[in-house]
Parts: structure tokens; C-alpha cells; sequence
């Protein structure tokens, strides 16, 4: 098991040996070898008839922008990413996984299942619908909206707060002790929001 805080700092000193070496940088700031110096580094976090390692590593996003090169260069090697939002903590849900942002190559019809698959692809489509409208919901309230989209807000919000049910992970934050929610629950209960 390997940790790493945090990998932007790698990723910054690769940044200030390239200045001092004269190396002109990138549009936005970043070493012209960026992708290869983070390619190396993560080929070199690799499983051999050994053994394997697991690598968990913190990545800070400069601005919440994950398109920013540091980030977005990390994110290409890792199988799954868990981002943190100061939106969702800000309304107090609590563990602040965005759901949107957060990834897994491991959610495939033929690795979770297609019941799973779809039940998250619905999620996603519901949870993004709803972002697309928060600025037309700030400017004209929820009246403006079309029943088919007050409807979808109902729904985004209800899975919100079912994400943030009472995790033991979360109990320092919310002061709620935590439950244990089986995965087939857990499914079934986004499926009950979403119908």
C-alpha cells in the first residue's frame, strides 16, 4: 500500500527544477515534460509476479479546475478518482463525494453488473440535468421550470440526501452515528428515487 501527499507537489517540483534548468514551460505554467515525469513516476506504481502494490494519492486541484494539466495528468493513470466538493460540504452533505466528478474504470455492465450500471448511469443523468438548471433555478426560481424538470430537481435533491446518509466516515461531521447500507439496498433505494 503505498500513500501519497501529494502528488502535486511532485508535479510542482518538476515544474521548478524545468525553470532553473531554462526550459521553457507550457501555456500554463507546467514543464514541457510533464506527462512523461508523471508517466514515469506512476509506471513505476506497478504489480509484478511479486506482488502489487496499491497506490492511494492525494491530488490537489489548483482552483477546483480539473481540467487544470497537474491534475488532469494524474487523473489519466489512476483507475478511480474520489473529488472532494466545497459545494457539497457548503450545504452540508457530508461525505462531499461529487458524484459527477468522481470516476472508476471499475463501473462496467460486466464488472458491477447491469442492474448497478444503470441505476449509476441514472444518477449521473439526473445529478447533471439538475447542475445544467441551478442557474436558471438561482435567476427564475422553480416556477419557471417544466414539470419534467421541477420533477428532476425533486429527484437530484432526494439523491443528494441519500448520499449523504448517515456514513460512519461522516460521523465527526454530522454528529448522526453511522449505518451499514448493503450494496443491493443501496441500489434499490436510488432506483425507488428515480421511478
Amino acid at each position: 500500500l503505498l500513500f501519497i501527499d501529494n502528488i502535486f507537489r511532485f508535479v510542482q517540483a518538476g515544474s521548478e527544477v524545468s525553470a532553473l534548468l531554462g526550459r521553457m514551460p507550457s501555456a500554463v505554467g507546467y514543464q514541457p515534460t510533464l506527462g512523461t515525469e508523471m508517466g514515469s513516476l506512476q509506471e513505476r506504481i506497478t504489480s509484478t509476479k511479486e506482488g502489487s502494490i496499491t497506490s492511494i494519492q492525494a491530488v490537489y486541484v489548483a482552483a477546483d479546475d480539473l481540467i487544470d494539466p497537474a491534475p488532469a495528468t494524474t487523473f489519466a493513470h489512476l483507475d478511480a478518482t474520489t473529488v472532494l466538493s466545497r459545494g457539497l460540504a457548503a450545504k452540508g452533505i457530508y461525505p462531499a463525494v461529487d458524484p459527477l466528478d468522481s470516476t472508476s474504470t471499475m463501473l462496467q455492465p460486466w464488472i458491477v453488473g447491469e442492474e448497478h450500471y444503470e441505476t449509476a448511469q441514472g444518477v449521473k443523468q439526473t445529478l447533471q440535468r439538475y447542475k445544467e438548471l441551478q442557474d436558471i433555478i438561482a435567476i427564475s426560481g422553480l416556477d419557471e421550470l417544466s414539470e419534467e424538470d421541477r420533477l428532476t430537481v425533486a429527484r437530484a435533491r432526494k439523491v443528494e440526501r441519500f448520499l449523504s446518509q448517515p456514513f460512519f466516515v461522516a460521523e465527526v461531521f454530522t454528529g448522526s452515528p453511522g449505518k451499514y447500507v448493503s450494496l443491493p439496498e443501496t441500489i434499490k433505494g436510488f432506483q425507488m428515487i428515480l421511478s
